[in-house]
């Protein structure tokens, strides 16, 4: 199969328009512009030494291929395979769509030699490494492998980048929903930078995992709007 003919054989201009709003630092001539549903169709399909080829060329041409990577890298069984592959993907990933559609399976039963790689991505110079670190910190810390340092990881984060900043709002929501009395310190102490202090509030108020009670005393919590653009 010649993977690139196919995914134009997928294209669908319309919803390529519409995704292009979406993906504003992806180049929109490099998006072909194929349904989601579709390529995880063909990632499927591509099965053996087709997937091996197609994982061991980078960096691709498209957009829609980087989703097709991601989706393919996913799915692989083998933890030490799958983290290596991710290790070599990580830096060609520009955009927070394939950032957040890399979501390897085979690291939810390896919790435990996750963390090592998760502090390397944290440090990145990367803007979608240190997305997807907390990104993996969230998926898989939150529940039963829970600490309350993994809080004090994400809350040193200090970035400039919206897609960091918006991935630690994020974390920082779902662990009010997950660990709030633990995560709850970490606003009332205004440890987050003050954008992604307020964003996380929102994100967190918006939930329905949050009790109407949290909900009331976090919007207690808010810097107000001329306090947050001078911090």
């Amino acid at each position: 199969m010649d993977i690139q003919t196919e995914l134009f054989r997928l294209q669908d201009k319309k919803y390529r328009a519409f995704h292009c709003k979406l993906i504003p630092t992806v180049d929109p001539e490099t998006v072909i512009g194929v349904r989601t549903p579709a390529l995880r169709q063909l990632a499927k399909a591509i099965k053996g030494e087709e997937a091996e080829r197609f994982l061991s060329v980078l960096p691709h041409q498209y957009y829609d291929e980087n989703q097709l990577h991601a989706f393919l890298l996913s799915e692989r069984k083998d933890f030490a395979e799958c983290l290596d592959g991710v290790n070599a993907f990580l830096p060609y990933v520009n955009n927070w769509a394939t950032c957040d559609q890399l979501i390897p399976k085979v690291f939810g039963k390896h919790r435990s030699k996750l963390l090592a790689p998760i502090n390397v991505w944290l440090h990145s110079s990367e803007t979608y490494t240190v997305r997807f670190a907390v990104k993996m910190l969230m998926e898989h810390f939150l529940d039963e492998d829970f600490d309350r340092s993994y809080l004090s990881m994400v809350a040193a984060l200090r970035s400039e980048e919206y897609y960091i900043n918006m991935m630690t709002a994020w974390y920082f929501a779902t662990a009010l929903a997950k660990q709030y009395q633990a995560a709850l310190p970490f606003l009332e102490e205004k440890q987050l930078a003050a954008w992604t202090h307020n964003k996380a509030i929102q994100k967190a108020i918006e939930s329905r995992r949050i009790t109407p009670e949290q909900k009331a005393y976090l919007r207690t919590l808010k810097i107000p709007a001329g306090r947050a653009r001078q911090q």
